[in-house]
């Protein structure tokens, strides 16, 4: 199961694909905006996100301030406060690809989906506050573009709703991502087993998007099969915004990328061939195999008695003992020998 986004394969057998999240962290600054694609090409990330959408059309004026952003006198003003100037789109784009990065965004509204698609951006994402919204899920679906929905909130119905709307436009280049929607969210309500959940009801790619402080937590998705992830990222936790103090920064990213490679290599492909290449000398010089206890002249009969197991490995296996019971030796052993089939 894989779909491609942009020139990147993403599903099962591939790397997990990277997304750092920058949303909103831009705080309005066209060069902060640049400084977050620098650090993140140099974190070797697959792709940066931001956000796109209008407090007018995205909350009420009457809307209530969730707890977290209890520092904050209004939602509305503060939402407008972190919109993206959709004029940056095409240069933040372009600017992102010359870094070898993907670049896309969470439409929030038609109009975004709309410009988002002028601008040929290869995939969209659907925030999990928005996963209600069948309407626009369908609308961005039938771009034909690989469309991420994050799930944090959700039951199954609401999941389900939401992938019948893609599939009835013919879009079944669907991933779900595990999310908890806490700000930071408590590693204990990941609930990692989801992503395994999601892909055998849905039969659909999963991933993980985190909200929780460092980078154990993704890791460990990535550990149970998370074919794409996403983490909130900014260049310094101190600045002024709601998102910046549970990202993770620069140097953080770059070592979450790290580990994250190391530990997709470390999964291999579960078979169990034997030694590998790189364990021969390990085989052959520390394994046990037969040896003889005492010294054991020509022509003597083999009993149980006189064999033992021991280090190296370079004598009969120690699970063929029995089939050189009673045979005889075709020459002298000598106390701690290992014993070969030239020997009986």
């Amino acid at each position: 199961m894989h779909f491609k986004i942009a020139d990147r394969y993403v599903g099962d057998g591939y790397p997990t694909f990277i997304i750092a999240e920058i949303g909103s962290n831009h705080n309005q600054s066209f060069e902060l905006a640049l400084e977050h694609i620098d650090a993140a090409a140099e974190a070797k990330v697959d792709a940066v996100k931001f956000q796109t959408f209008k407090a007018e059309q995205h909350v009420s004026k009457f809307a209530e301030m969730p707890k977290y952003l209890k520092g904050y006198d209004n939602i509305h003003n503060l939402i407008r406060s972190l919109e993206l100037n959709r004029d940056w789109q095409l240069p933040l784009k372009e600017y992102a690809e010359s870094k070898g990065l993907i670049f896309f965004s969470s439409p929030c509204d038609y109009q975004a989906v709309d410009e988002l698609e002028e601008i040929d951006v290869p995939a969209h994402k659907v925030a999990s506050f928005d996963l209600p919204d069948i309407e626009l899920i369908s609308y961005i679906a039938k771009t034909g573009k690989p469309i991420l929905l994050s799930t944090g909130l959700a039951d199954w119905m609401e999941i389900q709703r939401a992938i019948d709307v893609c599939r009835k436009e013919g879009n079944d280049n669907i991933a779900l991502f595990q999310c908890t929607s806490l700000y930071p969210a408590p590693p204990d309500l990941s609930n990692l087993k989801a992503m395994i959940s999601m892909k055998a009801a849905f039969n659909v790619l999963t991933g993980y998007s985190d909200h929780t402080l460092g980078d154990n937590i993704p890791v460990a998705s990535v550990a149970m099969g998370a074919s794409i992830l996403e983490k909130h990222f900014t260049l310094d936790r101190t600045l002024p915004g709601p998102d910046h103090a549970f990202a993770i920064e620069p140097e953080e990213l770059k070592v979450m990328v790290k580990k994250i490679r190391e530990v997709e290599s470390a999964i291999g492909n579960g078979e169990k061939n034997g030694p590998r290449t790189e364990e021969k000398d390990m085989y052959h010089k520390v394994r046990r195999s037969l040896h003889v206890n005492c010294d054991v002249p020509a022509g003597t009969k083999i009993t149980k008695e006189i064999l033992v197991a021991k280090r190296p490995g370079h004598g009969i296996p120690l699970h063929l003992r029995e089939h050189i019971v009673g045979r005889k030796t075709t020459r002298d052993l000598y106390k701690d020998q290992w014993i070969t089939w030239e020997d009986v």
